[in-house]
């Protein structure tokens, strides 16, 4: 199952659901009654989709009053009566409210990298607050992996950055929550066919599963079921 919780939808939009005010969401579950089970929808035979919608922009707002907001995702999920293999949460690019609810609800965080120098300032950043969640919030949560994204690996920036992000791993290791970090070996390569599929609401492996993406996806994949 993944759930999108990024007011921006893309994943969502990925897979041809047109974010719209009639239709439940994510944002119903953490600011209403809804159950996760009364807005998932099924995408594949496999997968499932708790979608998003803009209005969940909001909800920092909107749940600045109530106790606990931080567990609320996380007492949802508890509550849900369909168990999956794996759930996957997409974030949004800010540390608020909604961030702090995925990290509260997971054990593991994965991030995935673009190699450029500001990469860095936002892995810092991040680490800060996964850091400040295992210690008041959630003991379980680990930082699992680090996967890089439209990698070209015929560019030395993409070099040096993947250098400097392992180092820093190294010089920074002593905090429990990421002390046994994995840096994936698999790159996700620039890919036209990536970008495309979303424009026709497919992942890369419905889409096209012969093409660079797919094969960078499924080892990834690989790596991750292995570790």
């Amino acid at each position: 199952m993944l759930i999108d919780l990024d007011p921006q939808a893309h994943a969502t939009l990925h897979f041809g659901i047109e974010p719209r005010a009639e239709f439940d969401s994510v944002y119903d579950v953490l600011t209403g009654n809804r159950k996760i089970a009364d807005v998932r929808k099924q995408i594949t035979d496999n997968l499932y989709l708790v979608p998003s919608h803009l209005d969940l922009s909001a909800a920092d707002v909107e749940l600045a009053g109530i106790i606990g907001r931080e567990m609320i995702l996380r007492d949802k999920l508890e509550k849900d009566d369909l168990k999956f293999d794996y759930l996957f949460i997409d974030c949004p690019p800010t540390l608020g409210l909604l961030t702090i609810n995925a990290l509260t609800a997971v054990e593991e965080v994965f991030i995935p990298i673009q190699p450029h120098y500001l990469a860095l300032h936002g892995l810092s950043k991040l680490l800060e607050t996964v850091d400040l969640v295992s210690r008041r919030l959630n003991p379980r949560l680990r930082v699992s992996g680090v996967m890089f994204c439209m990698y070209d690996g015929q560019t030395s920036l993409a070099k040096e950055v993947t250098e400097d992000v392992g180092a820093f791993f190294q010089k920074e290791n002593t905090r429990p929550a990421w002390a046994d970090v994995r840096i994936f070996q698999t790159r996700v390569r620039r890919n036209i066919k990536l970008a495309e599929a979303p424009s026709f609401g497919q992942s890369i492996f419905d889409y096209e599963p012969a093409s660079n993406g797919a094969d960078d996806y499924k080892l990834l994949a690989e790596e991750i079921a292995g570790m």
